[in-house]
């Protein structure tokens, strides 16, 4: 019986990885082994991209909020421990949205935690 050797499957998967390698710089785009360790170190690096954005955002929010409840007259702590007592449930991206472009709002918003208080 002739021995199979996979040289179709072998392609398929070296092609695949020199696809997703495209655009690397020198041999890293080119050459098999450099382009499986180039695409999966950056696999890694995109995968902890993703949570570090995350993170990024939440603490940009809470700069900007904090920035706002100083101009307000309380700090970001005791504002949001107002709205927590007051039932306020609006999350940190929309609080702040109304920081940045509806300062009326927010100015209620934070006259509302204060009576909380």
């Amino acid at each position: 019986m002739a021995r199979v050797k996979g040289a179709l499957a072998t392609r398929k998967r070296r092609n695949k990885m020199l696809k997703l390698a495209k655009g690397y710089w020198g041999a890293k785009s080119k050459h098999f082994k450099m382009a499986k360790q180039a695409v999966l170190k950056s696999g890694n690096y995109a995968y902890i991209g993703r949570k570090q954005k995350k993170r990024d955002f939440r603490s940009l929010w809470i700069t900007r909020i904090s920035a706002q409840c100083k101009v307000e007259g309380i700090n970001y702590s005791r504002f949001m421990y107002g709205l927590k007592k007051s039932g306020i449930q609006l999350n940190r991206k929309m609080l702040s949205e109304l920081a940045i472009n509806d300062k009326q709002a927010f100015a209620q918003l934070v006259e509302t935690a204060k009576k909380a208080l």
